[in-house]
């Protein structure tokens, strides 16, 4: 297909196509004569997921060119590429230093409660959790250290069912492009229906006494 064809099918002007190439997010179309260049589906494929990385996730150009290098790495296997693509997305700053044993270890003790054995002490999302936890402490709110076993109980739910949406593609770009979106948009719905379900339970807790119950009747 030429480059608008390519560009009609993914959204992605011809422009930014160009783009994309000549910073080495996307590889180049093969050259049929001087003037004519053609692209194939591992094009789309390739666009579509630098799409959902640039638009979708806000993950700069420069990021984006080290996580294509990285999952480009023939002895990367799946589940390690999902990793890296989701370390890219994520939107909290770990911890510069190495969070005080005390709170490493209440964030081991929430990941062991829940059976998980995936990530070591070391790795940068138990220092966000410890982080977290620490601020908690910090702030008085320690009861709230206590609840992040309900929130990995749900969080595990949302990981089960982002999982199973990604086992029905087949395509390794595709593969990582519905786990790019899902994990973005999905981050969107899920704290949108979480300040919903707050607005519904505050009004059950908090107003419950206030109301008029001719008007419950």
């Amino acid at each position: 297909m030429r480059i608008g064809e390519l560009s009609a099918r993914t959204g992605v002007p011809a422009a930014t196509i160009k783009y994309y190439v000549r910073e080495g997010l996307l590889s180049g179309g093969e050259r049929r004569s001087h003037n004519q260049v053609e692209y194939g589906e591992d094009h789309v494929r390739r666009l579509r997921l630098v799409r959902a990385m640039v638009e979708v996730g806000s993950v700069p150009i420069a990021k984006v060119r080290e996580v294509l290098a990285e999952i480009e790495e023939p002895d990367r296997d799946l589940d390690s590429t999902l990793g890296v693509a989701s370390r890219a997305l994520s939107q909290h700053r770990v911890p510069a230093e190495r969070p005080a044993e005390e709170d490493l270890e209440l964030a081991q003790d929430v990941v062991r409660r829940r059976g998980w054995h995936a990530l070591p002490a070391d790795h940068d999302y138990m220092w966000t959790l410890a982080d977290a936890i620490r601020r908690l402490r910090e702030l008085g709110l320690a009861d709230m250290v206590d609840m992040t076993g309900e929130y990995a109980r749900a969080a595990e739910i949302v990981a089960e069912f982002d999982l199973a949406l990604l086992s029905t593609r087949q395509e390794r770009d595709e593969i990582l492009e519905a786990m790019v979106v899902g994990t973005v948009l999905g981050d969107a719905i899920f704290e949108a229906l979480r300040r919903i379900a707050q607005a519904e339970v505050s009004g059950r807790v908090y107003l419950r006494g206030q109301r008029n119950p001719k008007e419950e009747e």
